[in-house]
């Protein structure tokens, strides 16, 4: 370990979880390498070994720490740069596209990925990432409250089932996309799903 990281072992954590986020983006959780790891963190198999006991406490960590922090950055900082839920959201859908769309679509979206690979084998895999779906689902359910609050969302809309429906839709883009590994796609269902959150807006 260098000397900054003995001095500093938040900011080793932290390297830690950044590089274990990547690597599990890629390869997924069951075929990350440690050793890559390590050399993405630049950190020793002690240094590893003193924040996270096993390969298993350190997946968790990303699941807890990281994609959260991940879609909070990704997504909702330009959803929320609008004061107008349907703005903001087609914003952060074009946005993303931008930003983030060929990473998508190559390799998809890092929290359905590990749900759709841990979930149905690791019941603390499961109940962690559902923990972040949650999270994301009250946020968008609160956000569309509001909105109908200000009158720029219809009344009779249900805010729980509509946060439900567009986050699936997200998802589902990804995964049509990923599969096709298509842009076009990707663009194409990520228009259509602008489009039914514009008519969520009053008449």
């Amino acid at each position: 370990m260098s000397p900054a990281s003995k001095k500093n072992p938040e900011e080793t954590r932290k390297r830690l979880l950044k590089a274990a986020y990547e690597e599990i983006y890629l390869k997924g959780y069951q075929a990350a390498s440690l050793s890559a790891i390590l050399k993405g963190a630049g950190v020793t198999k002690g240094a590893l070994y003193h924040h996270f006991p096993n390969k298993q406490a350190l997946g968790y960590a990303v699941v807890e720490e990281v994609l959260q922090e991940e879609f909070s950055q990704s997504f909702l900082r330009f959803m929320f740069e609008k004061d107008d839920f349907v703005e903001g959201f087609q914003y952060a859908l074009v946005k993303g596209e931008e930003i983030e769309g060929e990473d998508l679509v190559v390799k998809g979206c890092p929290l359905n990925n590990l749900i759709h690979e841990m979930s149905p084998i690791d019941e603390g895999f499961r109940t962690r990432l559902d923990g972040v779906l949650q999270w994301v689902l009250t946020t968008f359910t609160q956000a569309i409250r509001n909105a109908q609050k200000k009158g720029q969302v219809r009344q009779d809309v249900n805010a729980e089932e509509t946060a439900l429906f567009i986050f699936a839709a997200m998802e589902g883009c990804v995964g049509l996309s990923k599969n096709a590994q298509s842009m076009e796609i990707f663009g194409r269902c990520s228009k259509s799903l602008a489009h039914y959150v514009q008519m969520l807006r009053p008449s």
